[in-house]
């Protein structure tokens, strides 16, 4: 059935392709990809209007859910009904003609090999986005070695011919060599200074209330720097999304003080590094969406602007990275020492943080390991102190947004703020 639906899918989104020719731009990434892909949107529906830019809804990219985004409508789900009103509606587009955006902005993930191939062979990109892949990328798990997955990822820019444009991050050294002998022209992101599109004189500040944030920077561009902000967001690997998304609006000949308005309304989705007020006056970094070794790091890193405050960190599993798991978790272990003051681990693979802290001489009274997110939410609940600052994160699966549901101050609103 699934294949069948597939195939269907493939060949009516070469029809409705074929027939409204819009722009596409394609993002990929081990991290990063759907902020990246939110802060295109923000920054080309500023330029050309909201009607004329679509991006994926929710976690639609892969080979069903980026033909439906091509189509603008949901997944049917396991309805044999439901489907066939969408194919109704698929050939209308078809058929009659509609009004259709003139951008698309498709995420595009890769499982397993051949995952981007297989879309870049029917959709045909003006630009590729690549965001980072860091040297323990998520999923390797299902390839042979990082390197393997680089390799797929560079199907996406590879697939675009001497017109196109590839954006990579130029910080991070697997996404850069993806670049090496492709035909589109090429535009780097990044804070290095050698990067074509970079950030400067970057500063993050939490206001008082501990409930919001802002980081300033100079977003820089072929000689000329424009003071830019982002609201709400922490840790400077939001600049990397707002860079990638600069890039793609300069690629469509915006100036730098249209593109840095623009980008004052990005925020961070549910689960991406989202402030949320938590009880006994605590502050609650919920990062809950997914986990890998670079956005780990990112995520601990960025506590650092916590000076005065107790930190809480509660860390579950990173999964799909296969046999270097042992090793992602003992990396991200270093880390936590560094930095944490009181450390929760949730599932079998995160005991090896637990592990190494232990070895980094943290007391053991200060670290607790669950197997699940339930039991490690009530936890929480009873160590936290006035003025915490608590990260939750892990690979989707561990459920990680159990705990920030257990202590954030309005659980009421945890259908809005939460992943869901």
């Amino acid at each position: 059935m699934r294949k069948l639906l597939q195939k269907l899918l493939r060949f009516f989104s070469k029809s409705v392709l074929k027939k409204y020719k819009p722009i596409i731009i394609g993002v990929t990434g081990s991290v990063g990809k759907t902020s990246t892909k939110e802060a295109i949107y923000h920054v080309l529906k500023t330029h050309f209007g909201e009607k004329e830019v679509r991006r994926n809804w929710r976690n639609y990219n892969n080979e069903i859910g980026v033909p439906l985004t091509i189509f603008g409508i949901e997944s049917g789900g396991r309805s044999v009904l439901r489907w066939l009103f969408k194919f109704i509606r698929i050939v209308w587009i078809i058929v009659f003609k509609v009004k259709y955006p003139g951008f698309l902005v498709l995420e595009m993930g890769a499982d397993r090999p051949g995952d981007i191939k297989y879309l870049t062979d029917f959709i045909m990109l003006k630009v590729g986005v690549i965001t980072a892949l860091g040297d323990i990328p998520v999923h390797v798990e299902f390839f042979e070695n990082p390197q393997q997955v680089a390799k797929e990822k560079r199907n996406l820019i590879s697939s675009l011919d001497e017109n196109g444009v590839a954006v990579i991050n130029y910080d991070d050294d697997a996404v850069k060599q993806t670049a090496e002998g492709i035909k589109a022209k090429v535009m780097t992101f990044g804070l290095k200074d050698k990067a074509d599109v970079k950030a400067t004189n970057y500063d993050l500040k939490v206001f008082s209330n501990g409930n919001a944030s802002e980081l300033n920077f100079k977003l820089e561009f072929s000689g000329s720097s424009v003071p830019a902000r982002l609201i709400n967001v922490l840790g400077v690997q939001h600049l990397y999304s707002a860079l990638a998304a600069a890039a793609v609006g300069i690629t469509f000949n915006m100036n730098l003080v249209e593109i840095v308005e623009a980008l004052k309304e990005f925020q961070p989705l549910p689960g991406r590094m989202h402030l949320i007020k938590g009880i006994k006056n605590t502050l609650v970094v919920d990062d809950t969406y997914n986990a890998a070794l670079l956005s780990m790091e990112a995520a601990l890193e960025s506590l650092k602007i916590f000076e005065n405050r107790r930190k809480v960190v509660v860390l579950g599993d990173m999964l799909e990275i296969g046999e270097y798991a042992p090793e992602a978790h003992r990396r991200v272990g270093k880390k936590v020492a560094e930095i944490a003051d009181l450390i929760f681990t949730v599932g079998p693979r995160a005991k090896f943080i637990a592990d190494e802290v232990t070895k980094q001489g943290i007391p053991e009274n200060r670290i607790f390991q669950f197997m699940v997110s339930d039991d490690a939410a009530i936890k929480v609940q009873d160590e936290i102190r006035e003025n915490d600052v608590i990260l939750v994160k892990g690979s989707r699966a561990m459920k990680m947004e159990k705990v920030v549901k257990e202590i954030m101050a309005e659980p009421d609103k945890a259908k809005d703020l939460l992943v869901s």
